[in-house]
């Protein structure tokens, strides 16, 4: 427990997205105990055990949605396929393949926030930091020398009033930030975006002026824009669902990753919870 203590402090120091999974109950017979835990990163790796190869196919699916939603849940894992309704908070999940004994997980989701890097020291940037910091983003506001963006960004807003600004953006727009924005008219903005040494392309992702067009004059409104057009443009670019796939053995639904053991049949990716399943599949289909 120790190790998985240090490893999350290491994800939160990085910033990485992760699902806290600990067996709140098992029913012999089961290798895992009460207390036993693991870490489930953005990518399907668990780190620590929480069951055998098919619980821990269930466990990599439903921490996906759980990171999804940003809402934790108890999963309960029963062997076979008989039906039993689901409550609000908990998961059912049937699997063929467990060996007898039954699960209670609970996936604890822990989401990274979303940064937002505000250059300038202006009170329009002040106040889109507060309105940031209430709306639960993470804020990062410096002097546009002193900018550090990271790839992983939601945004990067200049508001710095000429201070800095070709620099800030330049760094920005090179990284991939899904949103770039500068506080200036339209005349200005026009200059900087021609001063700016990136290709042509880059160069249009500039939002300026920035904000949505709702006649804001003071900075608490202009604020407000911005923020209102940084939450269109991120829903507009927001990630697939967690896709899915049934295990054409077991009919256990799986995560479809190409971590999740597969074959690839006349063209089409089939998917299993465990290799026992898929070596089953490859005899069956001789």
């Amino acid at each position: 427990m120790l190790d998985l203590v240090r490893r999350m402090e290491q994800l939160l120091t990085a910033r990485e997205p992760f699902v806290t999974a600990t067996v709140v109950r098992a029913a012999k017979p089961t290798s895992v105990r009460p207390g036993d835990a693991a870490l489930v990163l953005a990518d399907g790796t668990i780190e620590g055990f929480v069951g055998g190869v098919c619980a821990q196919e269930s466990v990599r699916l439903h921490a996906a949605r759980v990171l999804e939603t940003g809402e934790g849940v108890l999963l309960r894992l029963l062997p076979g396929v008989a039906a039993e309704e689901e409550r609000d908070g908990v998961v059912v999940s049937h699997n063929p393949c467990l060996s007898g004994g039954a699960l209670e997980i609970f996936l604890d989701p822990r989401p990274v926030a979303p940064r937002i890097v505000i250059v300038g020291d202006t009170p329009i940037a002040r106040a889109l930091e507060r309105l940031a910091r209430a709306a639960d983003y993470d804020v990062a506001r410096a002097a546009g020398e002193h900018a550090a963006p990271l790839a992983t960004d939601a945004a990067l807003v200049v508001a710095s009033h000429g201070e800095g600004e070709e620099l800030a953006l330049t760094r920005a727009l090179t990284l991939g930030i899904p949103y770039v924005a500068l506080v200036a008219s339209t005349k200005r903005a026009a200059a900087v975006r021609a001063s700016l040494d990136v290709d042509e392309a880059l160069r249009d992702q500039v939002r300026s002026p920035a904000g949505l067009d709702i006649g804001a004059r003071t900075p608490a409104d202009i604020a407000v824009s911005i923020l209102a057009e940084l939450i269109g443009a991120r829903r507009a670019h927001a990630p697939a669902p967690v896709a899915t796939a049934i295990d054409p053995v077991c009919g256990m639904e799986v995560l479809a990753h190409p971590d999740t053991p597969h074959l690839d049949v006349d063209g089409e990716r089939l998917y299993f919870c465990c290799e026992g399943c898929r070596a089953r599949h490859s005899v069956e289909s001789m």
